[in-house]
C-alpha cells in the first residue's frame, strides 16, 4: 500500500490505528462545563501525554481556558448519555482539541458511521480510512521524478537526504531535525528539534548565502523576532527537502524547489539561505 506516493507497511498502520483509536483518551473542559456534565475532572497540568498524543490531540491549539481533564476509556465514555457524549465532542472542537472526526467526512469509506461526530475505533480505520486521515492536506511525495544524477550529486551534503526522503518519522520528528538528519546526524530526524540545538547546528555547519540550485543549500523561514520558524534543504537541479510539519503523520518529502518555497510563503516570515558545509570544513 502507498500513502502520499510512499510505501507503508502493515506494521506503520497498527502503528497509526492505535494512536487514533487509544483504548483511553482525555478530554478537556472548563470548570463550569465539567460541573455542567457531572464529570470528574482533575487539573490539565496533572496530564501526562507523549510526543504523539500531543500531535493527535493538537495540545498546542486546546485553549488555556479549558483547564481541567477527564480521561475515559472507550467503554466508559461509551457508557455515558448521548447528550452527554455529544456535548464532551463539541467542547473538544470548541476548545480546539483535535481527533474529533466528523463521521460524514468518511461515510463513503464507511457508511456505518454517525454523521456528527464521534471518536474512532479500531474497526473504523480500514486501510482506505487511515490514507485519507493521513493524506489530509499534505502534498505527495515525488522522489520518483527526481534523475539519478541529482542524488548522486547531494550525496556529497546531505548523505542520509536519499534514506530519509519518502519515509514517516518513527517519533514525533519536525522539520528541523529532517534536515540535521539529511545532513549526517543521525536520529535527529525521529526527535521534535527544538530551536536552540537547530540554530547550535546552522552556527557549526553552515555560512550565510547559497543558491537554490545547488544542493546543500538551507532554506530558513524566520519570524518578526527572527526566530526559524520552518527549515528545507536543495538537493540541487531543481529539487528540495522538508517535513512539511512537525506531526507524526506528515512524512520527509522531495518537491520542486519553486513549489516549496511558493508553498511557505507566510506574512511576516523572510526567507534565508545558508550553504551546508561538509563536517571537516564546519
Amino acid at each position: 500500500m502507498r500513502i502520499l506516493n510512499i510505501p507503508v507497511t502493515a506494521a506503520q498502520l497498527a502503528a497509526w490505528r492505535a494512536r487514533l483509536a487509544p483504548a483511553a483518551q482525555p478530554f478537556f473542559l472548563t470548570a463550569p462545563e465539567a460541573d455542567a456534565l457531572a464529570l470528574p475532572t482533575l487539573p490539565r497540568t496533572s496530564l501526562a501525554v507523549t510526543p504523539e498524543d500531543r500531535d493527535t490531540l493538537t495540545l498546542w491549539r486546546v485553549d488555556p481556558q479549558a483547564d481541567r481533564v477527564v480521561t475515559l476509556t472507550t467503554a466508559e465514555f461509551a457508557a455515558l448519555p448521548g447528550r452527554t457524549r455529544q456535548a464532551l465532542l463539541r467542547a473538544q472542537v470548541r476548545h480546539g482539541r483535535g481527533n474529533v472526526p466528523l463521521g460524514r467526512h468518511h461515510q463513503d469509506l464507511n457508511p456505518a458511521l454517525p454523521a456528527g461526530r464521534f471518536l474512532w475505533h479500531p474497526d473504523h480505520l480500514t486501510p482506505a480510512v487511515l490514507a485519507r486521515v493521513i493524506s489530509q492536506g499534505s502534498a505527495p511525495c515525488q522522489r520518483e521524478h527526481v534523475p539519478a544524477s541529482v542524488w548522486a550529486e547531494a550525496v556529497t551534503a546531505l548523505p542520509r537526504v536519499k534514506a530519509l526522503t519518502g519515509t514517516f518519522p518513527a517519533g514525533p520528528g519536525n522539520c528541523f531535525g529532517a534536515v540535521m538528519g539529511a545532513a549526517g546526524l543521525t536520529g535527529a530526524e525521529d526527535e521534535w528539534m527544538q530551536r536552540a540545538p537547530f540554530e547550535a547546528f546552522l552556527h557549526a555547519r553552515t555560512r550565510p548565502g547559497g543558491t537554490d540550485e545547488q544542493p546543500g543549500t538551507l532554506l530558513v523561514w524566520r519570524n518578526r523576532d527572527g526566530q526559524a520558524e520552518h527549515a528545507a534543504v536543495t538537493l540541487g537541479g531543481g529539487w528540495a527537502f522538508h517535513k512539511p510539519a512537525q506531526t507524526w503523520w506528515t512524512p520527509r518529502i522531495v518537491l520542486p524547489t519553486a513549489a516549496l518555497i511558493r508553498n511557505w510563503r507566510t506574512p511576516g516570515q523572510r526567507l534565508e539561505r545558508r550553504t551546508l558545509l561538509s563536517p571537516a570544513a564546519g
